[in-house]
């Protein structure tokens, strides 16, 4: 096998694994959405974006309490990221917390999420970022409702929410 034909096999073999890692049972999958990766210099964030919309997602701000357009919000449909359009969470999983926030038990797929430590909380709550563009969600709280006993508390400015239809 020739060098240029082994990199090309290694290439591909690195690109079905990419597309695999982590990846939930297509069960727990929105339409076997693909999460991939999804990046933009700041400027071009700034142009796609509103102010509000940049602040939280770029720079991990947080709408106040009780004004996202979300907070109340009782159709049935799907919560997208605002930033690059990846499917979040179902408003099957959502429940009204008495914070202000959207609020989650828990997302569309366990891989269109990721988390990490927050220290602007003291420590309770968990960062979540979407996992396709990083952009800041909000926080998961272990005071949630069962089943799964998780608030995800998230910030309206976020999310883009398209109705079932």
């Amino acid at each position: 096998m020739t060098r240029r034909a082994h990199v090309l096999l290694v290439l591909a073999a690195l690109s079905v694994l990419a597309c695999d890692r982590g990846s939930a049972p297509a069960a727990t999958r929105h339409a076997s959405e693909v999460v991939g990766h999804f990046a933009l210099p700041d400027s071009a964030w700034r142009k796609r974006l509103a102010p509000e919309s940049y602040n939280v997602l770029r720079h991990a701000g947080t709408e106040t309490a009780f004004t996202g357009r979300y907070w109340n919000e009782h159709r049935k449909g799907i919560y997208r990221c605002a930033g690059c359009d990846l499917t979040l969470f179902s408003s099957a999983a959502k429940f009204e917390s008495g914070t202000g926030w959207p609020s989650f038990r828990q997302p569309i797929a366990p891989d269109h999420v990721t988390n990490g430590p927050d220290a602007s909380i003291d420590g309770y709550g968990v960062d979540i970022r979407c996992a396709r563009c990083g952009g800041h969600l909000g926080h998961v709280f272990k005071d949630g409702p069962p089943p799964t006993g998780l608030r995800y508390c998230m910030n309206s400015a976020a999310l883009a929410f398209t109705p079932a239809k």
